[in-house]
């Protein structure tokens, strides 16, 4: 049979190689034993191939016939010849320009592993498994050998061809590709029952492989539904095998909590809104503390994106699984704001901690009686700039409280809402226990990092001048102080109401009342609280006092008709009547009240939205979620395309250009990194440095440190900058597979000069200064 090989690729050597490299490469080649699994015909079978190729090439006279042929084949523009019949081939679509050798049928296996040796992994499995569908029937006539161990050697052969080849895609980001070549071998060799031990390497090569599909099947576009929701299921998988997000359970992915934390955050931008309030309201029940303040995110961005402020409402219950361990007030705040409730989110905002975002809210409330024109530029900013853009669907939408509360639906709902409390507020009622829900760290927001609160106030940036002086008109005075008074003069007659169903959430844990707390309704306990135990300060409800009514039917109650006599029937009929028509004059006034306060919101938004401010930056209570995953970026692609340049860009740099070297210098030869960080004469001259170490059969083997010592960047010269780093290197030089010599470079100081082509760094020169 033939097979697409020739004697210098099985030595691995050029067609220049000298005598003595040839006895070397041989001398190598069959001293590198392959994979201890095989069997011992496969290894003879191998050796076979080698000595046969090194008694050919030794011999001048053979080696000249040899090259004749093999040039001329290589060269020709036609066959001379007819092309073997495919019976007489292993494969009969072998490119007829492609050199080919002579086998006998015994050296087939020999012949696999050679080109395994050489990274043909294709060609491995298109010769191998035409004799695997078959099984060892296909070997039956003994001319292979013993069919049993030649269809074992060929099972082993292509299986780990699945398994390069899957490693070799995955370094090329292609990750669904690598995933199925390594299925394919794994489900071969579960199939066949043999090599437990490479299946074991696969498995591990697959669990570390999980993260990066994940990515990539998410990124794909929201049509690709089903390859989506498959990167959904494998997220889901991992997740239950850490016990959560921030759970200590073992993935097998090589992520610490750390670096887990920071896949969730890379991740949640290929995410919509809905997806994300689906992932982590489900991880927050285990309790997570993270999967919680996710959760939030979500709700408030479709709660708000999509005028629903029933999930601001949902998202409201659930930071108060945070409040007894974490400062969470600004967020409750914002929630409270969201739904109309003006006097909770202003304690909130007392009660919060977060100097510098309180700051700003005060320094934007100035000739206000409150915070709240500062509370609304603040909550519309900090939707815009820190909790859309983290939504696939949202990063392109604009936040406008103004068409918020404009909005029907939204009106409806909030005249719907229980009145608020003055005793306490929702989120103080009820809490979980303390030791449910570990803390979150809080990542200090750059914007305020190291501010007191004295100091905080002068930081920011000064009052919106047009803003103030229109609050601080009589007629807008006027309108807040009715709005204000309507709101306190509610009372819990005629709209109080029992706990509401809110969406799938169940029952709210307990009603804004004026003037008094109650328990939850037992048929429904509070699911963001944890239980049935009465709120703080709460006192079981009695009779009919709990029902909305009930004030003005007690009123009646406790009337004693003895004081009346003397009165006339009249008064008492008058009596009667206006008792009677009490419940609906206080839902008018709570209407009136209601319609006031959504009113001045919007002025306010108009008011606010003309003004300019700096942008604020809200303080997640997450463990470093903003940062991306550092364990799954191997490329230098944000450093290449920076603008600024750092010392850590600048590292990632040189440490590419010396990743780049070492790859066209190595035994691959690969020179298409080196396009990516060089330019100008540079790039042409490591290229054919490159080329002339493959064409002598040599290569060098590179190890590097590198240390930044000054990077340099001209503002009048953004585009070229200046690299000043201490270098060392230790290289060995290689003929064939012998090491030649090696040479260790103490410490350089070397300037690298750079220069962006087309928005991306190049080196395009170097000198060593000592």
């Amino acid at each position: 049979m033939r097979i697409p090989l020739d004697y210098y690729r099985i030595l691995g050597l050029p067609i220049q190689a000298t005598a003595e490299q040839l006895r070397q490469a041989h001398r190598d080649r069959t001293l590198q034993l392959p994979r201890r699994e095989y069997s011992d015909a496969a290894i003879a079978s191998r050796k076979k191939l080698l000595d046969e190729a090194y008694a050919v090439l030794s011999d001048g006279q053979r080696r000249q016939a040899y090259d004749a042929s093999f040039l001329a084949k290589t060269y020709e523009l036609e066959p001379e010849s007819e092309p073997p019949s495919p019976a007489a081939s292993v494969d009969g679509g072998i490119d007829p320009h492609t050199p080919q050798i002579e086998i006998q049928p015994d050296q087939f296996v020999g012949a696999l592993l050679i080109l395994q040796d050489l990274g043909e992994y294709e060609l491995v499995l298109k010769l191998g498994r035409p004799f695997l569908t078959g099984g060892t029937a296909s070997l039956k006539g003994g001319e292979y050998g013993d069919p049993t161990i030649v269809y074992s050697d060929i099972v082993l052969t292509v299986a780990l061809a699945c398994l390069e080849l899957g490693r070799e895609q995955w370094q090329q980001g292609q990750y669904e590709n690598a995933a199925e070549a390594l299925e394919t071998g794994q489900q071969l060799l579960l199939r066949e029952g043999l090599f437990a031990g490479v299946r074991g390497e696969i498995q591990t090569d697959l669990y570390k492989l999980r993260p990066y599909r994940v990515l990539e099947l998410l990124a794909l576009p929201e049509n690709q539904t089903e390859e989506r929701y498959r990167g959904m299921q494998l997220l889901q998988d991992m997740l239950h095998e850490r016990d959560g997000i921030d759970g200590s359970g073992d993935d097998q992915s090589g992520l610490n909590i750390d670096d887990f934390l920071r896949f969730i955050q890379q991740l949640r931008g290929y995410l919509t809104a809905s997806e994300q309030q689906v992932l982590f309201e489900q991880e927050a029940q285990r309790p997570s503390a993270v999967a919680t303040y996710l959760a939030v995110y979500a709700l408030l961005a479709r709660g708000f994106a999509d005028r629903q402020p029933v999930l601001v409402r949902r998202a409201k219950m659930l930071l108060m699984r945070l409040s007894s361990r974490q400062d969470v007030h600004l967020e409750q705040a914002v929630c409270a704001l969201l739904l109309g409730q003006t006097e909770e989110a202003s304690r909130a905002l007392e009660l919060s901690q977060e100097y510098g975002p309180i700051a700003f809210i005060r320094e934007h409330s100035q000739n206000s009686p409150d915070l709240l024109p500062g509370l609304c530029l603040y909550a519309e900013r900090w939707l815009q700039d820190e909790v859309f853009p983290h939504f696939r669907d949202l990063a392109r939408q604009q936040a406008s409280l103004k068409e918020y509360f404009a909005d029907s639906q939204v009106q409806s709902y909030l005249e719907e809402l229980p009145n608020e409390t003055d005793t306490s507020s929702e989120w103080m009622a009820e809490r979980s226990p303390a030791s449910a829900i570990p803390p979150v760290q809080k990542v200090a927001s750059p914007a305020f990092a190291g501010r007191t609160s004295a100091e905080a106030p002068a930081q920011v940036e000064p009052a919106l001048a047009r803003g103030e002086q229109a609050l601080g008109r009589p007629s807008d005075e006027a309108l807040i102080e009715t709005a204000r008074s309507r709101i306190a003069a509610r009372t819990g007659t005629a709209t109080l109401a029992g706990d509401r169903p809110v969406g799938e959430m169940g029952t709210m844990a307990a009603a804004e009342r004026v003037g008094q707390s109650v328990i939850p309704s037992p048929a429904a306990p509070d699911r963001a609280g944890g239980g049935d135990r009465p709120l703080r300060g709460e006192r079981p409800r009695g009779g009919s006092s709990g029902r909305p009514g009930s004030a003005a039917t007690g009123s009646r109650r406790s009337h004693d008709p003895s004081d009346e006599r003397g009165r006339s029937r009249s008064a008492s009929t008058r009596s009667n009547g206006l008792l009677r028509y009490l419940p609906y004059v206080a839902v008018i006034i709570g209407m009136i009240g209601l319609g006031f306060l959504i009113a001045w919101l919007i002025k306010t938004l108009q008011i606010s939205g003309t003004n300019q401010s700096q942008q604020v930056v809200e303080e997640q209570p997450m463990v470093e979620l903003d940062v991306p995953l550092v364990t799954l970026i191997e490329s230098p692609t944000d450093a290449l395309s920076a603008a600024t340049l750092t010392n850590e860009s600048a590292q990632q740099l040189i440490e590419a250009w010396l990743t780049a070297k070492a790859a066209a210098m190595g035994p691959d030869h690969a020179t298409d990194k080196l396009n990516q960080i060089l330019t100008g004469p540079k790039l042409s001259e490591w290229q054919a440095a490159a080329e002339a170490e493959k064409q002598s059969g040599s290569y060098r083997k590179y190890t590097h440190k590198v240390k930044i010592a000054a990077v340099e960047q001209p503002k009048e010269d953004p585009d070229n900058a200046k690299i000043t780093a201490e270098v060392s290197e230790t290289t060995e030089f290689y003929r064939g597979d012998q090491l030649e010599d090696s040479r260790s470079d103490p410490e350089l100081r070397v300037q690298y000069d750079l220069t962006r082509v087309e928005d991306q760094w190049r080196i395009q020169n170097w000198q060593v200064l000592r």
